[in-house]
């Protein structure tokens, strides 16, 4: 099989030659180590040499506030939070709002000033020949309408002011349809896959009632995904944390992939989630990236990708769970992830 006939194959839970795998968004202040270690000059070396099978392509976004689509509001009341300070506990624009009417009262930024056609074809054009185009598009639409309010009082509006928490969520919706229109227009045909969500989740399971997720989050989650598989791609949803009791609505709305096993998170224990959901929805995560890619051996590396094959002989993509190599990960543990993951 080549790279992405073993993507699909996955997706599909068919039976694949090889797991497929994913590095996944390594935190940038790991570059370093991980260029020396594998003696690369660039991430896309770092693919290759380790014959990964997805390359994520964040979407290009520029604009006076923000270079990153996930930063695309300015919702800070005290002035500006950059990319490397995000917080969700900040006092939001929204904070004392509860007047569905004053939703216009923000400066809602157009995608379509800040999104250049030309930019997001020339970096899906970027990615080495013959590998997975992952769209990075996040699309976090819950996450940015509780930064609206600042997250203790979003979760507050829900029941004393809902219908304002609508206003607000809605007006994102349309941001992010928008944008992901013009980026999916602007490469269509040349991606396989998109990569979205938001955090509804804790070590301990869900941040608030399930009921409230798909009351508030869910109607835009099911537009984005079938905005998604109108261009023919498949739908990757992340969210960290303990969400086992929204997976069969994340089925349900059509995900290929739920993103990622945390492998720490309560009830995300990989044979319960391959008991329960493997024949409905593939996977992706499982190699614990808080503790163990950090703090354990190769060789503990190599064991723990060893029972996640025996579990998952298909429908898991393999990768660090929150899908990131965190600056302090040994290089070691990397390269003995992958050579788990080749070996017949």
């Amino acid at each position: 099989m080549d790279h992405i006939e073993r993507f699909y194959a996955t997706i599909e839970r068919r039976k694949v030659d090889r797991p497929c795998s994913w590095l996944g968004i390594p935190d940038t202040r790991a570059y370093p180590n991980l260029f020396s270690y594998f003696q690369v000059n660039s991430i896309h070396e770092l693919i290759v040499q380790l014959d990964d099978d997805i390359v994520p392509v964040e979407m290009p976004y520029h604009s006076p506030t923000s270079n990153a689509i996930y930063m695309a509001f300015a919702f800070a009341k005290k002035g500006i939070i950059d990319e490397a300070h995000r917080t969700l506990t900040a006092p939001g624009f929204f904070e004392d709002m509860t007047d569905p009417a004053r939703v216009d009262d923000f400066d809602w930024p157009d995608p379509a000033k800040y999104i250049d056609p030309a930019e997001c074809l020339q970096v899906v054009e970027q990615v080495p020949p013959g590998r997975v185009v992952l769209g990075v598009i996040w699309s976090a639409h819950f996450q940015d309408a509780c930064a609206a309010f600042g997250m203790e009082n979003a979760l507050l509006q829900m029941y004393t002011a809902p219908e304002m928490f609508r206003a607000v969520i809605g007006r994102i919706e349309q941001f992010y349809l928008r944008a992901n229109e013009i980026f999916f227009e602007a490469t269509r045909g040349k991606l396989h896959a998109i990569l979205i969500g938001n955090d509804f989740g804790g070590q301990r399971g869900l941040m608030l009632a399930p009921e409230k997720i798909r009351e508030f989050a869910f109607p835009g989650t099911r537009h984005f995904i079938q905005q998604a598989k109108s261009y023919g791609v498949k739908v990757i949803h992340h969210s960290c944390g303990g969400i086992r009791d929204i997976i069969p609505d994340l089925i349900e709305m059509g995900a290929d992939a739920i993103n990622p096993i945390q492998a720490l998170a309560a009830g995300m224990e990989p044979k319960g989630l391959k008991r329960d959901f493997g024949d409905q929805v593939a996977f992706c995560g499982g190699v614990d990236a808080q503790n163990l890619m950090v703090n354990g051996t190769p060789e503990q590396v190599r064991q723990k990708v060893q029972e996640l094959k025996k579990i998952f002989p298909t429908g898991l993509i393999f990768s660090p769970s929150h899908e990131t190599i965190l600056f302090d990960t040994p290089p070691a543990n990397v390269k003995a992830m992958f050579q788990a993951i080749q070996e017949k």
